[in-house]
């Protein structure tokens, strides 16, 4: 079974395909000085990218983890991700708070098939 990682690093890559999986890394907002609906909808684009590079798209996502730096501000994440999700095929998902680095207020992990 083939296993195909797009855009390796020196660290992780953003995401792994595996008979017909597509495994994403945390992604997280690339400026830091945005609000949690401002953080959240700039992730959720990069989600939409990577994605698209692996052949798939929001509507096949299986599961989702949401960590928050501040579970108070969930609304504000839930508005950006209410918004942008495909509201007839809704995934399995979880938030949590959680520490996350300096300045980053979300961070979500995503499944989807191809």
């Amino acid at each position: 079974m083939e296993i195909r990682r797009i855009n390796p690093r020196e660290w992780n890559c953003s995401a792994v395909v595996h008979d017909n999986v597509v495994y994403l890394s945390g992604v997280v907002a690339d400026d830091k000085s945005l609000p949690m609906k401002g953080q959240t909808e700039q992730v959720l684009r990069k989600i939409d990218a990577v994605l698209a590079s692996a052949g798939t798209d929001k509507s096949r996502i299986l599961s989702a983890t949401v960590y928050l730096a501040d579970i108070k501000l969930k609304d504000d994440m839930n508005e950006a991700w209410m918004a942008w999700i495909d509201k007839k095929n809704l995934p399995a998902r979880a938030a949590v708070g959680a520490e996350l680095t300096l300045g980053t207020l979300v961070e979500i992990m995503v499944c989807a098939a191809k």
